[in-house]
């Protein structure tokens, strides 16, 4: 059979049965993501059907749906917003990345995995899922939640330290000077600088370049511009999210309501496509052994995620259910979290260390979203005692 056939059969039957099985979330009462990860599974590696050639495909659209995922959740704020929520969420940023980077770099450093090991599993452990957290708000309907801007603070702080930890970690792997990893890191925060004054100073340029009476004209130019935008960060070892976060902040008002409503449609194709890409990277067989501890890690992360959201939304003056609900849309891991394990696996770091932060990252990708929906009566109750 024709390859171009094989590859529009493979992607129809995993947007169909993605489609079935949204239905049937909606049907429950829960979210789809738990279901589009496991169908991952099911088509990976190991799994009962694996794909045969359509995987590169499935790779750019997963890679898709998380700039249009971020794109459209910087919709959602302007500029001088994200930066009066940065400057005042500081301290909560930094707790944190103690707190979640701790875990991973401890357990690391009592199997004996060495140093590089315990930078490595700290990212892994720190890093909440930008993707699955936008995707949450989104569903449960918090986007419009008093909590949700320290939410996204904490999450735009954790990509702009993914700027300076990436460069730190691959140089370390490489085992480079000090001289090409202060290097790497300079041109790492020039980027994001650069781009936020942009974002700032330039908001209303970038507007009035966008703008367009056509639908589809708009929709050309700000999918345009976010690829753009974000092709350059990756290409400066910034997360290509932020630079899409950034993009979508830059645009404001009616112009950003317009973009919004365009882009929701192929947001949510895509971004379901980069749950399933995550599922199929994982290799069930590989799992299983490592899965108690996987479990046990997740476990205490989810404390200190907890812990993390509760504190940065107390801190805002925000009641005990937005504190709950914030350190609940925290939980999430996904993508950060599998790249900077296939970073340490591809340099040879330990064999163990891709299955651990696979099951991890499985574990909490899956259990987050599930987590806010089955909490949300509790959340309720609590809101109307306080009340």
């Amino acid at each position: 059979m024709h390859h171009t056939a094989i590859i529009f059969l493979e992607f129809g039957a995993v947007l169909l049965g993605l489609g079935i099985l949204g239905a049937l979330a909606l049907r429950v009462g829960i979210s789809p993501i738990p279901l589009y990860l496991i169908a991952g599974l099911a088509f990976g590696t190991g799994g009962v059907l694996p794909l045969a050639t359509s995987t590169d495909f499935l790779e750019i659209g997963s890679e898709l749906g998380v700039i249009l995922l971020l794109l459209t959740l910087g919709l959602e704020y302007n500029a001088d917003e994200l930066v009066t929520s940065l400057t005042g969420n500081a301290r909560a940023g930094i707790v944190d990345l103690v707190l979640n980077a701790a875990p991973g770099a401890i357990c690391a450093l009592l199997l004996g995995w060495g140093p590089v090991a315990a930078v490595a599993m700290a990212g892994v452990t720190y890093a909440t899922s930008s993707g699955i957290t936008a995707k949450v708000l989104s569903d449960l309907g918090w986007l419009g939640n008093r909590e949700t801007p320290t939410v996204l603070s904490l999450l735009v702080f954790e990509d702009l330290t993914m700027a300076v930890y990436l460069p730190v970690l691959t140089t370390l792997l490489a085992g480079l000077s000090f001289v090409q990893g202060a290097v790497s890191v300079g041109i790492a925060l020039l980027t994001v600088s650069v781009v936020l004054v942009v974002a700032l100073r330039f908001g209303r340029v970038i507007e009035a370049f966008v703008r367009s009476p056509n639908s589809e004209v708009l929709l050309l130019k700000v999918v345009g511009l976010a690829l753009l935008v974000a092709g350059l960060a990756q290409q400066l070892q910034v997360s290509a999210a932020v630079g899409a976060f950034l993009v979508g902040i830059a645009l404001s008002g009616q112009l950003a309501e317009d973009a919004h409503a365009l882009l929701a449609p192929l947001r949510d194709l895509f971004a379901a496509v980069f749950f399933v890409f995550f599922g199929l990277q994982t290799d069930p067989a590989k799992i299983l052994p490592v899965a108690g501890l996987a479990a046990l890690l997740a476990l205490v992360s989810m404390i200190t995620k907890l812990l993390t959201g509760m504190y940065a939304a107390r801190r805002a003056g925000i009641a005990k259910a937005g504190q709950a609900r914030a350190g609940i849309a925290l939980i999430p891991r996904g993508e950060f979290n599998i790249v900077i394990a296939g970073l340490a696996v591809g340099a040879g770091v330990h064999p163990d260390l891709g299955a651990l932060a696979a099951a991890y990252v499985l574990i909490l990708a899956a259990f987050g979203p599930l987590a806010a929906k089955l909490v949300q009566p509790f959340i309720t109750a609590i809101a109307k005692r306080a009340a």
